[in-house]
């Protein structure tokens, strides 16, 4: 959907929103990510997602259903690939939506929580992690700034 564009029939909106669902399982997404590098069998999925067999199959036939990856079968087995590679481009989109708003989120914690580059500070330099609110602040964005910064560094990291 794109700004200004004219509305969309409640049955299309219907189909974005069942696509959206089904990239928003984490499982799903490490398996498109590991069908990235090319045709994987499901053994080689099980293998790479630490997951049953079971699991995998299910969630790869979802993705099938949905015309997001393909299956061809060679003896035994049965080799799946992408079929839709616009998956990845809307995958960029919203990584880099997220990257964008974490460096905004750690350009906006205050001097002393970014210092150190995310090595854990003295007792006198370091924020409580719990109350979850600051100290006699009340201020919910002072949660957790020791562990915030290298969580988003972590998270910006290529």
């Amino acid at each position: 959907m794109q700004k200004g564009s004219k509305s969309l029939k409640t049955e299309t909106l219907d189909l974005v929103a069942e696509r959206f669902r089904l990239l928003g399982d984490p499982l799903r997404l490490r398996l498109l990510q590991t069908l990235a590098d090319g045709e994987r069998t499901v053994a080689d999925l099980v293998d790479t997602t630490a997951t049953t067999q079971a699991n995998v199959s299910k969630h790869l036939q979802l993705l099938l259903r949905a015309g997001i990856v393909r299956r061809r079968k060679d003896g035994l087995y049965r080799y799946y690939s992408i079929a839709d590679p616009s998956v990845f481009q809307l995958c960029d989109l919203v990584c880099g939506s997220i990257g964008a708003r974490l460096e905004d989120q750690l350009a906006a914690l205050p001097p002393a929580v970014v210092l150190g580059g995310g090595k854990r500070k003295s007792g006198a330099e370091r924020a409580p992690a719990w109350p979850r609110r600051g100290p006699r602040t009340g201020d919910p964005g002072a949660r957790y700034y020791d562990v915030l910064a290298p969580r988003t560094r972590a998270a910006l990291a290529p």
